[in-house]
């Protein structure tokens, strides 16, 4: 098969077990370092004509990281479109199979297995206020209804925003200050939070920084996610432990 990914967590998952079948990615598909396949883009703005001039047999795309204009238009072309939905861990695990067995005509990978696993082995600690933001000017939190929301609940973390009426809304930092959280999460993607870049606006409350990769791809990196993202939880708890 030929395969486009518009999407870096499904590139990295295709790519761990058949990188072959990949002939065309966007600029963000980072992982794995060195992917041969040519470069159609960025996720939101992709090169319709130079994915259509790839002659993929499918276009692997996510409904909330792609715009529809551009699928409808590569649909348009005559080239099939497999596109995902994932806002749990249970919809991502369904989605990675529909993609790599379904889609792809791949066995199921073992990583996948292990991923299951990994996250079936969670045992929920206490739970703990938060927000998360992704963004910075402006101020932008998770709302309801994510992925990365849903892997930071088996982990422990209540998002004070997980009933907002939007998914990824606008809070003011003051009222982020003021929202009764014990904790401020920070990821370093979308954007880079990072100990010099985001913990000081939110201060004295302690801060957990995240791998975004670990906490917002779905694909190989779940296998080590439940670990990694509990580490950082854990490192910044003790400090966020009275009245939780």
């Amino acid at each position: 098969m030929r395969v486009v990914s518009l999407v870096p967590s499904l590139t990295e998952a295709v790519a761990a077990g058949a990188p072959g079948l990949l002939v065309g990615v966007t600029d963000w598909c980072s992982h794995p370092a060195g992917l041969g396949a040519a470069r159609i883009g960025g996720t939101k703005n992709p090169d319709v004509p130079a994915v259509v001039r790839l002659r993929p047999d499918l276009v692997i795309a996510n409904e909330e990281e792609n715009r529809a204009q551009d699928l409808d238009a590569l649909r348009a072309a005559g080239i099939e479109v497999l596109v995902t939905e994932v806002r749990t861990l249970d919809q991502a695990f369904r989605e990675l199979e529909r993609v790599l067995v379904d889609g792809c005509g791949l066995g199921r990978p073992a990583w996948l297995d292990e991923a299951e696993a990994a996250w079936a082995a969670v045992r929920t600690p206490a739970p703990v206020r938060a927000v998360i933001p992704v963004w910075r000017r402006p101020w932008m939190v998770l709302g309801r209804d994510t992925f990365a929301g849903d892997l930071l609940a088996r982990l422990g973390v209540v998002n004070v925003y997980a009933d907002h009426a939007e998914r990824y809304p606008r809070i003011g930092i003051g009222e982020l200050r003021g929202s009764g959280a014990r904790l401020v999460v920070l990821p370093d993607e979308p954007y880079a939070f990072g100990p010099g870049d985001g913990p000081e606006a939110f201060a004295p409350m302690p801060a957990a920084f995240v791998d975004g990769r670990c906490l917002t791809w779905y694909g190989p990196s779940l296998t080590e996610a439940p670990a990694v993202i509990g580490a950082a939880l854990r490192a910044a708890l003790p400090a966020a432990d009275p009245g939780r």
